[in-house]
């Protein structure tokens, strides 16, 4: 084995400078390389237009070799170590597609569809009596939790927004939503991993077992392997839910409030906590229609205070209940919370729904968007972790001045608590106990309108780095290996090493950009 310090400079080396061809394998003939295989599955010739060379975020095209429709973790294993024997072939996990900055993207490479693996696994387990599921990394989330639900009256404990992500996809990044302040990010909620790497071997890792893999694909932006099935914990799913939305005037009353929620015992606050900032305007998308969640409930801009500025602050909350508990129980429950709160008391708006309803609630925002012809429009998103002690900075500049008219979609902020992450895995964090997240999440139409949005995303950035705020970009894009550097700072080594160990040829993710294809194989 080499040395840490071995390692470190001469992948450095391979970062900054090409090289030379190596004995190899056609790289560009499709079927070439498809009788090499012998797949269980298929492979397809790709197009720019193609599945495989764009994106949800609609921002990137590029054009990869083939698109591979693996029948199982046997296929993945043959595609990677097929492409071992080439100079410079990539390969790339493709889930859903939801990927922003062509993430999930391989240019001339070889991209992998996750979702022909999605009925591989689906397995009920009890483990020193705690319930567990079986999955596959191309399953959808969404699908996971129907059949649960339905199946066993169980679910995941922790989840996204959007659920028409893959189990794979999430975990290769975190997978955080309003439940993550109290059971933590999805990473945080899965005790197994059956992984491909970047050699083709196919490892079952565990916090016990293999934990250098498991901890390094957790989050590892799929660098070191290929997420094939994961065992997720389970808990009891309820029935009903009541989601309630109230309003501020004050970012200093909205982030103390959102505060006390997430910091308070499990049975002593709310099930779900989220945010989101709006216009202070009559803007259908961006401002006071964006808040309400019944039709006949209507936003009245007569009880914003004349003090307030030129955006208001939402919180959403949502308190889980059964069928059993009688309405003056949960009304009693929610009412006590709400009254320590310092809301704007004339602007409460809440609903009743089923609990699969609620967690599917973006399903219907997906489905009207559709309708509307805007789905497949540019999503130039941008996701940050901001620490507490720069969250009122972020919001006095970025919120209130350059964002102040809305980015044509939510603008998400709540807070995270870090001690329900586990920082062995490979997402940084910023500082402290409390940070938030914030979400751009921005639907715009083609043209030079997404070149201007972009330049926004990498002013607000650049403005982060320049006034020294303490902040990390969640699902990171950079174009620079400095970049990189700054993001992971001090866990930036360790990165290094996990790539060295488990994709020494730099052949998965390509399109994160953070190694590049090489063929020697120091290992």
């Amino acid at each position: 084995m080499y040395p840490v310090s071995f390692i470190f400079i001469t992948i450095l080396h391979k970062l900054s400078f090409p090289w030379s061809d190596a004995d190899s394998i056609p790289d560009d003939d499709v079927s070439t390389i498809s009788q090499s295989l012998d797949l269980q599955g298929t492979i397809e010739s790709c197009g720019i237009m193609g599945l495989a060379g764009k994106d949800f975020g609609g921002i990137y095209t590029v054009k990869p070799l083939g698109l591979i429709k693996p029948s199982g973790t046997e296929d993945i294993a043959r595609v990677i170590k097929a492409a071992s024997r080439t100079s410079h072939l990539t390969v790339a996990a493709r889930g859903n597609g939801h990927s922003i900055n062509g993430q999930a993207m391989a240019d001339g490479g070889l991209v992998i569809d996750m979702r022909s693996t999605e009925e591989n696994h689906f397995k009920l387990l009890t483990i020193d009596g705690s319930p567990y599921i079986d999955v596959s990394g191309g399953a959808l989330w969404e699908d996971v939790l129907k059949r649960c639900v339905s199946m066993f009256r169980l679910a995941p404990r922790s989840w996204t927004d959007y659920l028409s992500l893959t189990v794979g996809g999430t975990l290769s990044n975190a997978g955080v939503s309003g439940q993550t302040f109290r059971y933590g990010p999805q990473t945080s909620n899965v005790t197994e991993l059956e992984v491909v790497t970047g050699k083709g071997e196919i490892i079952v890792c565990s916090e016990t077992q293999n934990s250098e893999l498991f901890f390094g694909a957790l989050g590892g932006l799929g660098q070191f392997g290929i997420i094939t099935r994961a065992r997720v914990k389970l808990q009891p799913a309820p029935d009903m839910v009541r989601r309630i939305r109230i309003v501020y005037s004050e970012f200093e009353e909205f982030t103390r409030d959102s505060e006390f929620l997430v910091t308070r015992e499990e049975g002593a606050s709310f099930d779900y906590v989220e945010g989101f900032v709006l216009s202070n305007s009559d803007d259908p998308i961006n401002g006071w229609p964006s808040v309400t969640l019944d039709p006949d409930h209507e936003f009245n801009p007569a009880h914003i205070p004349q003090t307030a500025g030129s955006v208001l602050y939402c919180l959403e909350v949502a308190l889980h209940y059964s069928h059993s508990d009688h309405a003056s129980t949960v009304d009693a429950a929610v009412n006590g919370l709400l009254e320590r709160l310092g809301f704007i008391r004339r602007l409460k708006f809440q609903v009743n729904v089923s609990y699969l309803e609620f967690l599917l609630r973006v399903k219907q925002v997906e489905e009207h968007a559709r309708a509307n012809g805007i789905w497949d429009s540019p999503h130039p998103w941008l996701n940050i972790f901001v620490s507490k002690s720069s969250i009122v900075e972020f919001d006095r500049t970025v919120f209130r001045k350059m964002l102040k008219d809305g980015v044509g979609g939510p603008m998400l902020i709540y807070p995270l608590l870090r001690s329900k992450w586990d920082e062995r895995t490979s997402v940084v964090l910023p500082e402290g106990e409390i940070f938030y997240i914030v979400a751009l999440l921005r639907f715009v139409p083609q043209g030079p309108s997404v070149e201007k949005l972009v330049a926004q995303n990498h002013e607000i950035v650049k403005w982060c780095n320049k006034e020294g705020l303490d902040f990390k970009l969640y699902l990171p894009h950079y174009q620079s290996n400095e970049d990189w550097k700054r993001h992971f700072r001090n866990h930036w080594s360790r990165f290094v090493e996990r790539k060295f160990s488990f994709d020494p040829m730099a052949i998965l993710a390509p399109g994160q950009r953070i190694f590049k294809r090489t063929h020697v194989n120091l290992n």
